[in-house]
């Protein structure tokens, strides 16, 4: 099933091909996917063409322009307005065609962990369990290639300024993004898939921490030694309702480097969205 799908509405007159957009990419004419841009390192070339009908209506494409941004833009809004206006709930903080950005109250949920080398001494995740445990703010950001993951300072709805901290959710790579492994992906990137995200992020399994992870907390843990699972350990042990957000460091990509420094400025949701959108 696609990604995305196509809505015609009736008009008048119906729908009448009038333009054709030729899209031309350095060499094979055979592509792993018929529909994807090129690779980055590949030049491309688009041209935009008129359709001419002949006495019985079949259609024929004429000679063509470059197509231009000015093309690009027309026609985008054209084909926008034929989407459906959805409401947006309050946990919505961007809406668009490529991106999805939310956020979610810090909360106790159900966790599950099944981790495939844990370390001695733990008190609750020693074997696979489902546990109640606090979680932090979060803040989601889906776009068409994947879910980036952050954790928020208070559990209070952000705003572009806001800093982001790392997550402590064991499924989630250093650089904020979400491993998928084989949780299914959402089909769509509309405000109805949020519960899709959601469930992938809070309703899997954890199995690990993934590489660097242990360098986005602070602080000791009990019952001796530091660390991310440790950390969830004494949560679960002791039926905590909140978590201890000052044990997670400000979000730094580079932090499972040893020797990397803190980022010059704070990374806040504002710089996160607009690095989405620009992609």
């Amino acid at each position: 099933m696609s990604d995305h799908s196509s809505h015609f509405e009736a008009t008048g007159g119906g729908l009448v091909l009038t333009n054709a957009i030729l899209l031309y990419q350095a060499g094979t004419s055979r592509t792993p996917n018929a529909y994807g841009a090129p690779r980055n390192d590949m030049a491309a070339f688009a041209s935009m063409h008129a359709v001419e009908h002949d006495e019985d209506g079949r259609p024929t494409i004429a000679a063509g322009i470059p197509l231009s941004r000015a093309h690009l833009r027309q026609w985008t809004e054209a084909l926008g307005r034929t989407a459906i206006p959805e409401i947006l709930p309050d946990t919505v903080l961007v809406s668009h065609p490529d991106v999805l950005a939310w956020w979610s109250p810090a909360q106790v949920r159900p966790a599950y962990f099944a981790l495939s080398s844990p370390p001695d001494g733990l008190r609750a995740l020693a074997r696979r369990t489902t546990v109640a445990v606090p979680y932090p703010a979060h803040l989601f950001i889906a776009t068409r290639t994947g879910l980036g993951v952050y954790a928020l300072p208070a559990s209070e709805r952000p705003v572009a300024d806001t800093p982001v901290l790392h997550s402590p959710i064991l499924n989630v790579f250093i650089e904020g993004r979400l491993c998928w492994g084989n949780i299914p992906r959402p089909k769509t990137l509309g405000v109805a898939a949020i519960p899709e995200f959601e469930r992938a992020v809070f309703d899997s399994w954890s199995t690990h921490p993934n590489p660097g992870q242990e360098w986005t907390v602070t602080g000791p843990g009990k019952n001796g030694g530091g660390g991310l699972v440790r950390l969830w350990d004494d949560l679960a042990a002791r039926g905590a309702s909140r978590f201890p957000v000052r044990r997670l460091r400000p979000f730094n990509p580079a932090a499972r480097q040893r020797q990397a420094r803190p980022t010059a400025e704070a990374i806040t949701v504002g710089r996160l969205v607009a690095a989405a959108t620009a992609r």
